[in-house]
């Protein structure tokens, strides 16, 4: 697999699954969940005082990822404002060397400094929006040179803005919205949703999951393997959108590009575009790991 056909991988991912860097044992399991791509945390997973031995342990079990996995694999380092961020980018600089191709980013506030990470290491770059200062500026930090895709850090957000969401998290519409509406303007791809903190809750997971879905995200950050049969299911065209998709395109082809009606709705321009996107989604979904 080449390393555009990776970055389309990570663009398109429905599901991304966050391990410990300080559980290398886990790292093989989570490649082999079926998860879109996996996220080895430096951050948050682990302890401040574990960071050391984790960024050991990443390094040591770094040589045992096969080449085509390394591919699938992104790392969440210490946010730049902090006292690991200098010693996580020397780790990250040796494994760009060995098929790492990709950093999540927490706390991401400043397009220019993204820009000059990127320039240090090469490597495509998630940022979490997850301050207020952040959120103040999804445009800027979409358009830094690098991004591959934005994504949003809810919970973090929560705590730095001191709000107490309701279940629906209605609060957080604007900026669903705003990274949606960056994105696009950006022309990254659909932005990553944050993470459903409810284990075991598959009520709560899917109807997160299909808000993200409702907003234009395309796709979410996911804490256990338990979550992805259920985030899968949310962001996949179901077997009734691919079939109208099907019937529309072929509408179109029988009309010769001219006025055609599918189900009673004319095929106009935008129609015809929703049904490619469809098509396109489940052709992304066929390709990805099982």
């Amino acid at each position: 697999m080449s390393p555009a056909a990776f970055l389309h991988l990570l663009a398109t991912a429905h599901s991304l699954l966050f391990v410990p860097a300080d559980r290398p044992e886990r790292l093989p399991k989570a490649l082999a969940s079926g998860a879109h791509a996996v996220i080895v945390d430096l951050e948050d997973a682990v302890a401040a005082a574990a960071r050391p031995a984790a960024r050991a342990a990443l390094a040591a079990a770094w040589g045992a990822v096969a080449p085509a996995d390394r591919r699938r694999v992104a790392v969440r380092v210490n946010g730049m404002a902090t006292a690991d961020h200098a010693h996580d980018i020397d780790l990250m600089q040796r494994l760009a060397g060995q098929g790492l191709q990709a950093l999540v980013v927490p706390k991401a506030e400043d397009g220019e400094a993204l820009s000059v990470l990127y320039a240090r290491l090469g490597l495509a770059l998630l940022p979490l929006i997850e301050t207020a200062e952040g959120a103040a500026q999804p445009g800027a930090i979409a358009a830094a040179r690098g991004v591959l895709r934005l994504a949003l850090g809810h919970i973090d957000l929560q705590a730095d803005l001191g709000m107490a969401c309701g279940p629906d998290e209605a609060e957080l519409a604007p900026l669903r919205w705003a990274l949606v509406l960056a994105s696009r303007r950006a022309g990254l791809p659909p932005p990553v949703d944050g993470v459903t903190t409810a284990l075991g809750d598959a009520g709560r997971l899917a109807a997160d999951a299909a808000r993200a879905r409702r907003f234009g995200f395309g796709g979410k950050l996911c804490i256990h393997p338990s979550q992805l049969p259920g985030v899968h299911a949310a962001f996949a065209p179901s077997a009734a959108e691919r079939h109208w998709a099907c019937r529309v395109l072929q509408a179109s082809i029988v009309a010769q590009g001219g006025v055609c009606t599918v189900d009673g709705q004319m095929v106009d321009t935008p129609v015809l575009a929703l049904a490619h996107r469809i098509l396109r989604h489940a052709q992304d979904e066929e390709g990805t790991p099982a």
